[in-house]
């Protein structure tokens, strides 16, 4: 494959394209419903106009001092004019939210865009040096620096400190294909693993593996067909799991101007792929599974009789019925035991209540962990899908689950576990959480020990922080 940096990633140039090569044929712009109103540009995901600085940030209650560091939120923010009816919650233009911990206070809050061609255009803005496209899904700490990520291609971007300079940078130019927003650390090999996919090319997928000094040591190519959409994966000490499932690229759809051409396809094999973590294509293996969806891994671990185990969210289908964002239906805590001898898969539910966004204390990425942080979803369509106020811990162990209830006009986000000490439980969450009636948002710090009291603190940004999709907390040691 040709390095990205060599390849139109330019949307448009896609839909002309499509369009050439389907000479003569009708385009089918009326195959999917337009609804009047895009509920992921209204009411609580309503975008931010404009970039902020705020000093000082009053706090209740008491940081703990341990804490130093940033914590950093990344999510769909569109700047200017978009066509309401085809955009899609996925697409949006990304902006970074910070939080500045230090000496027990909280120093700063910084809002920015991430400096693509399109809001450069929008804004006034100045382009990020090498800026791309839209980037929105996750921040990560690799190499010391923040990086911003997205899948399908677009580059990484990289963060100062301030958030105020951002670079587009494919990893000191070692990344010549795609990254994926969701690269897992190995903590005990000390390597970042992920699987990436490509818009423009539906036949392949890639095992990415980076070091810790943000360098690609590994890249892969894995053939598959009608170009899935992979958001995340799993790793264990020998294998990276590879989400093949039937969410896949749409010609009619991509034609018809929606900006994110992936549908629901039943008629797509659903399989897990055990990919060696440093052998080829040749030597996965594939196992068949029924038609579902993942967003999310929590967690996989290897067994003492080969057997595999993964935790993650499972849906019943993905992007069946909304050209907006992700369809309302039953998702579930699930664990499966994976069989690579018998090439068998038994899937067992852990929690059957609507979540998403699992989160363990990823110094045990690749082992076994015994809590499971996660988003309590809305158990009713709803056209924003949040508003329960609660996230969950799971404890593999004993079976139990606490409830940690933010209150009824309360929408948290995703909860990122950090470590305090060398106790698995023995740490904080930390998470972004919004209040519909005062409009204004606290980043929330619990104890994760005393999951269902109250938080250790609560630092006021007093504005709304529009739902996001991922943070994470960058300490500065």
């Amino acid at each position: 494959m040709p390095p990205i940096d060599d390849i139109a990633l330019d949307r448009r140039a896609l839909l002309r394209a499509a369009v050439l090569t389907s000479a003569g044929a009708a385009i089918p712009g009326a195959a999917f419903a337009e609804p009047m109103a895009n509920p992921f540009l209204n009411g609580i995901h309503k975008p931010m106009t404009e970039e902020k600085t705020l000093a000082n940030l009053k706090v209740t209650g008491t940081i703990p001092p341990a804490l130093s560091g940033r914590y950093l939120r990344i999510g769909p923010n569109p700047a200017g004019d978009i066509d309401a009816a085809k955009t899609h919650w996925f697409t949006g233009d990304g902006m970074v939210h910070g939080i500045r911990i230090e000496g027990g206070k909280a120093a700063w809050y910084r809002n920015r865009w991430i400096r693509s061609n399109r809001v450069a255009k929008m804004t006034g803005l100045p382009a990020a040096p090498g800026a791309g496209g839209s980037v929105n899904t996750n921040v990560l700490g690799i190499g010391g620096k923040a990086w911003a990520l997205v899948e399908a291609g677009e580059a990484p971007v990289r963060l100062s400190e301030t958030l105020d300079s951002e670079a587009y940078d494919r990893f000191g130019g070692t990344l010549k294909g795609p990254i994926s927003a969701h690269p897992h650390l190995d903590p005990y090999a000390g390597e970042l693993h992920a699987v990436c996919y490509f818009g423009m090319n539906q036949k392949q997928l890639w095992h990415v593996a980076l070091n810790t000094d943000a360098k690609v040591i590994r890249s892969e190519p894995i053939p598959v067909q009608d170009g899935p959409s992979v958001h995340d994966c799993a790793v264990t000490p020998n294998y990276v799991l590879v989400f093949d499932l039937p969410v896949i690229f749409s010609m009619k759809r991509a034609i018809s101007g929606y900006a994110f051409p992936y549908i629901w396809n039943p008629k797509h094999k659903a399989r897990i792929g055990l990919m060696p973590r440093r052998g080829t294509a040749a030597e996965m293996v594939w196992i068949d599974v029924d038609p579902l969806y993942i967003f999310h891994a929590a967690n996989a671990q290897e067994t003492a009789d080969g057997k595999i185990l993964l935790d993650a969210i499972v849906y019943d289908s993905m992007f069946a019925t909304s050209t907006m964002g992700p369809d309302v239906n039953p998702r579930a805590l699930e664990r499966w035991t994976i069989d690579p001898k018998a090439r068998r898969i038994d899937r067992a539910v852990i929690d059957k209540t609507p979540q998403e966004f699992p989160r363990i204390d990823e110094r045990l990425t690749t082992r076994q962990h015994r809590y499971t942080y996660t988003l309590g979803l809305t158990g009713v369509a709803s056209p924003d899908q949040l508003g329960d106020g609660k996230i969950f811990r799971h404890d593999l162990k004993t079976g139990g689950r606490l409830t940690h209830d933010f209150g009824k006009t309360k929408v948290p986000g995703e909860f990122v576990f950090v470590p305090g000490d060398k106790g698995e439980d023995e740490g904080w969450l930390i998470g972004l959480v919004i209040d519909r009636n005062s409009e204004s948002t606290d980043l929330v710090i619990l104890d994760a020990q005393r999951f269902d009291r109250k938080p250790v603190a609560s630092i006021r940004i007093p504005h709304r922080v529009p739902p996001g999709f991922h943070g994470n907390w960058i300490a500065d040691s």
